[in-house]
């Protein structure tokens, strides 16, 4: 069990699957009241916060689509009148090429809409979650925000013209977030995953690349090998403990060594 996670109010945004859920079952395990959200998958959403409750723990659905605005605010506005306060949020919701949902293209090859598609979700997303999110902790004057970055917007890679990109926005903003609430007691940080297991982004990506897995764990992963959900899960947790509470505005990888190289 984590210290000081217990009891508090948690936002998971892209709760429905992978590492959205495994935080957000994780959070249930160690006593927190946990809001799954998601835009798109309701059944996989709802499913999480069954899984949840099967546990012991307490847990709700809300919609959420990070792009929008209003939906984003009413979110926050949602979880304050319904569990009094918003103690943590994991914003987690973002998409990225995988050759199924989007496919992996050259900058001179990437569509307006495709880039805008993966900025709105993985930069503007997590800017309006951060803002709105913001604005209630500093009405407590206190909270813990991890946003899912990626070793993605650490290392740039051919064919991430806009994922790259977005998630080292995501690193920044992050870092500008730490900086102007650290004197109110508010901390910021971001969970960098390198390729991970039990996500449907390396899922779909190994399945459309045959041979991706094996040169990662062979050639590009020093520890050889593929992360896990529960180890990314581990460093999340780690960040909302009160175990952390002089971290704040740091990017930590996960990612088997990847940004060292």
């Amino acid at each position: 069990m984590y210290p000081g996670i217990k009891g508090k109010v948690a936002v998971v945004t892209g709760g429905a699957t992978g590492m959205g859920r495994a935080v957000s079952l994780a959070l249930g395990r160690n006593g927190a009241r946990v809001i799954v959200s998601t835009g798109r998958n309701r059944k996989g959403a709802e499913e999480t916060v069954e899984m949840i409750r099967q546990s012991g723990g307490e847990a709700a659905y809300l919609p959420c689509d990070v792009t929008s605005e209003d939906q984003v605010e009413n979110l926050v506005r949602q979880t304050v009148d319904n569990f009094g306060k918003l103690d943590l949020a994991f914003n987690n919701a973002g998409v990225g090429p995988d050759g199924v949902r989007l496919p992996f293209r050259k900058i001179t090859e990437l569509p307006v809409e495709e880039f805008d598609k993966v900025v709105d979700t993985n930069f503007k997303g997590v800017f309006l979650c951060m803002k709105h999110e913001l604005i209630q902790m500093q009405k407590q004057r206190s909270g813990v925000i991890v946003n899912n970055g990626s070793i993605g917007g650490l290392k740039m890679a051919p064919n991430f013209g806009a994922y790259g990109p977005s998630k080292a926005a995501v690193i920044a903003i992050t870092r500008t977030a730490a900086l102007e609430n650290a004197a109110t007691g508010i901390r910021v940080n971001v969970v960098c995953p390198g390729p991970t297991t039990g996500t449907e982004l390396t899922k779909n990506s190994f399945a459309t690349n045959p041979g991706e897995e094996e040169a990662l764990k062979s050639h590009i992963i020093p520890m050889g090998r593929i992360g896990t959900t529960d180890e990314v899960t581990q460093t999340v947790l780690w960040f909302f403990s009160d175990d952390s509470s002089f971290t704040t505005g740091q990017a930590i990888s996960v990612d088997g060594g990847m940004a060292a190289t």
